[in-house]
């Protein structure tokens, strides 16, 4: 068996095939998800046609042979002696002595790992919105930005470079999370991990409500100072105070990424580990989608024949910024609180308890 390293990642070669491990390790996930899936529904239906015709059977009185039951009884397939679990236990059918093709073959093994997936994707859904606000910060943010005073001394920042604002304060919170967040945390709960997977994806996610908070704020501010300079183009206020919200947005990635990422790797099954680089970066895409998707129903919902769209012209100073951002604000608490509903309901794997 041979192996190299290629642009595409690892392959390696094995009798005579090569095979590329991160895709076949995702292509195989996604067929072990389909197996039990169509199992799961194949095998409800099976039981509910065999049900069907026991009940027939037990009420015609044209079969008096005694042993026609232990005949049936053996056609059906049952659990076998090592059983799933109760959660999801729709999926538990997938789990049968005897299929009716051996494609659909499964293991109580993979049925649990297919409700731990499972499960783990209404917690990824939620960090989409999350994804939607770190879009404001190269696009509307840009074009305040754009109307503010961008000199720093007698250096003049371009607008466009104003997204390097969150990496750096990630760097620079980075190490305060490690070395000093964790260890308070670690102290203040007795417990290793500090802070859980779910509180740190839940921190995220109210910092991502608190920005954009701040950022309607500070739209509000910019607008005051343009009306009162007589809507100039570069008008007389920093641009240090659209960093606020990128200080808080970043912070939001900081918390949401990192404990996304440790409960994709401690939750989900050693071969299904892969999927929680390829779910965050979903979830970034998505997210961004999403703010095109909202831009657009804004734009159309508001624009009419008296009343022009929140967002449309070439002046943002005659725009509604702010109130786009409380609408972020406001459909930021509704998705914290769809999160909570899930994260409050998860039970975590035996060896992540503390």
């Amino acid at each position: 068996m041979d192996t190299t390293q290629t642009c595409h990642g690892r392959q390696t070669v094995l009798n005579g095939y090569t095979v590329s491990i991160p895709y076949a390790a995702n292509h195989l996930l996604m067929d072990l998800i389909e197996q039990v899936l169509v199992a799961a529904g194949v095998n409800t239906c099976m039981s509910r046609s065999s049900g069907n015709a026991i009940a027939s059977l037990t009420t015609s009185p044209s079969n008096p042979n005694p042993t026609s039951k232990d005949a049936i009884d053996n056609s059906i397939a049952v659990m076998p002696a090592e059983t799933p679990t109760k959660s999801l236990d729709w999926l538990n059918k997938a789990v049968v002595n005897k299929p009716i093709h051996s494609a659909l073959e499964c293991t109580v093994q993979q049925v649990e790992e297919v409700k731990i997936v499972i499960k783990i994707f209404p917690i990824f859904a939620c960090t989409i919105m999350l994804n939607c606000c770190l879009a404001q910060l190269s696009t509307f943010s840009v074009q305040q930005a754009d109307t503010m005073d961008t000199k720093l001394g007698s250096l003049k920042v371009p607008p466009a470079s104003l997204p390097v604002f969150p990496v750096v304060f990630i760097m620079m919170l980075a190490p305060v999370y490690d070395h000093l967040i964790i260890p308070f945390a670690r102290k203040l709960t007795k417990s290793e991990m500090g802070i859980t997977h779910l509180q740190r994806i839940g921190i995220g996610l109210v910092l991502s409500i608190i920005a954009m908070a701040v950022a309607a704020l500070v739209e509000i501010k910019r607008k005051r100072v343009a009306a009162n300079s007589g809507l100039v183009d570069k008008l007389p206020i920093t641009f240090f105070w659209i960093a606020f919200q990128y200080l808080f947005l970043g912070s939001a990635d900081l918390f949401t990424l990192a404990g996304l990422l440790e409960f994709f790797f401690t939750e989900a099954p050693a071969g299904m580990r892969s999927l929680a680089m390829s779910l965050s970066w979903a979830s970034l895409a998505m997210g961004y989608y999403l703010s095109s998707v909202i831009v657009s129903i804004v734009n159309n919902v508001t624009g009419n024949s008296k009343n022009r769209p929140w967002l449309s012209g070439t002046n943002i100073n005659h725009h509604h910024l702010e109130r786009f951002y409380w609408l972020l604000c406001v459909l930021s608490v509704l998705n914290f609180l769809h999160y909570l509903f899930w994260a409050t309901r998860y039970k975590y794997s035996t060896r992540v308890k503390n």
